[in-house]
């Protein structure tokens, strides 16, 4: 599919389901929406799901990597090297994203959307869990132009489309967004400036650490960016690839593919918001499926979720990316879906209700 067809095949969530799943709600022998926010993100289910017997037993991870030319500017406190490495700490198994999934359950999938090394996955430990889908290897310093062409921009968004579509079709009932990237919270936080109209010294943060010299960096290169490029806050495509990354165009493609499909899409931190920018700016009916995993430590994210208009599930200080965030939220997630499922309603429990 092209994405202009995906964009028109994306529908609104049905209210009368949300409705139904709070009448259920109501009957649950406890006092009125004793759970909070549980009830919340059970009903969603319900409704992104079309059931009352919602479930997210089956969950993917996929953890989109990339490259980025900015990081030639100075913009981040460890070396472009990294990404790779921890690609391949990822495929071994070793890495905080791994832990958690094998604690909620989940299946890890990693996604060479443009990095800079050549990995050859059968000569990988975990290789089989690897999908080279390099556009590049590495965008372009959007300080000095756009980061990539409109054509890649598209293709990475179709590429994580694809990818997640193919994990839906094989029973996956609910995806996380993981990322990996050296530098890119700087083109994370330069989107996220473009689409909110939020100035840099509120959106830019240190991303791995910088000290205080490094984030005056930082925040020049989004400065200068921006003048050099003017991406088009209103069209999404533009914002990408003027100063976005690879990896962020195929975590818009995933929500995309969450959205179209009926599937609900666990985003994590600074990173996965940013591509949730980019495909809101897309298709703003995609809010309605996507869940925030957590609130991160990075300077600007509470302002794009704020933009967006949705509450993070879990607020704990976490600022690693990877999917770590969303991942652990997967399990409160399934204990709101294990209340409205297994509780009993007053009349099955045979309890007297308030009236």
């Amino acid at each position: 599919m092209k994405l202009e067809e995906i964009l028109k095949g994306i529908k609104q969530l049905d209210n009368t389901w949300i409705q139904k799943a709070r009448e259920r709600t109501s009957q649950l022998v406890m006092p009125t929406r004793a759970l909070g926010r549980l009830h919340e993100v059970s009903e969603r289910l319900c409704a992104i799901q079309k059931t009352l017997e919602p479930s997210v037993k089956r969950k993917a991870v996929l953890v989109m990597a990339g490259d980025h030319g900015v990081a030639s500017e100075g913009v981040s406190a460890y070396p472009q090297e990294v990404t790779g490495a921890m690609v391949q700490t990822f495929l071994k198994g070793g890495a905080g994203i791994n832990a958690i999934s094998r604690h909620v359950g989940a299946d890890v999938w990693v996604v060479d959307m443009g990095i800079i090394p050549q990995l050859d996955p059968a000569s990988l430990d975990g290789g089989d869990r690897l999908f080279v889908r390099k556009i590049a290897r590495g965008t372009s310093s959007f300080v000095q132009g756009p980061a990539m062409s409109r054509d890649d921009a598209e293709k990475s968004i179709l590429t994580g489309f694809r990818l997640a579509a193919d994990l839906f079709h094989k029973g996956f009932e609910v995806l996380g967004t993981g990322d990996m990237g050296i530098a890119n919270t700087t083109p994370s936080a330069a989107i996220g400036c473009v689409v909110t109209g939020i100035p840099p010294e509120e959106m830019v943060g240190r991303g791995t650490g910088v000290n205080d010299e490094g984030l005056r960096i930082k925040q020049a290169a989004v400065v200068k960016g921006i003048q050099v490029n003017r991406p088009d806050p209103d069209d999404g495509l533009d914002v990408l690839a003027k100063v976005g990354g690879f990896e962020i165009g195929g975590i818009a493609g995933c929500i995309l593919a969450g959205a179209f499909y009926g599937r609900p899409v666990v985003i994590d931190g600074f990173i996965s918001t940013a591509s949730a920018l980019i495909a809101h700016a897309l298709c703003p009916m995609v809010i309605d499926y996507i869940f925030a995993g957590h609130r991160s430590e990075e300077t600007g994210h509470g302002v794009m979720l704020k933009y967006l208009g949705i509450e993070p599930i879990l607020d704990l200080g976490m600022r690693l990316g990877e999917g770590t965030g969303g991942t652990l939220a997967m399990s409160i997630m399934e204990g709101a879906v294990c209340v409205f499922n297994e509780v009993l309603t007053f009349e099955e429990a045979g309890v007297s209700d308030k009236s």
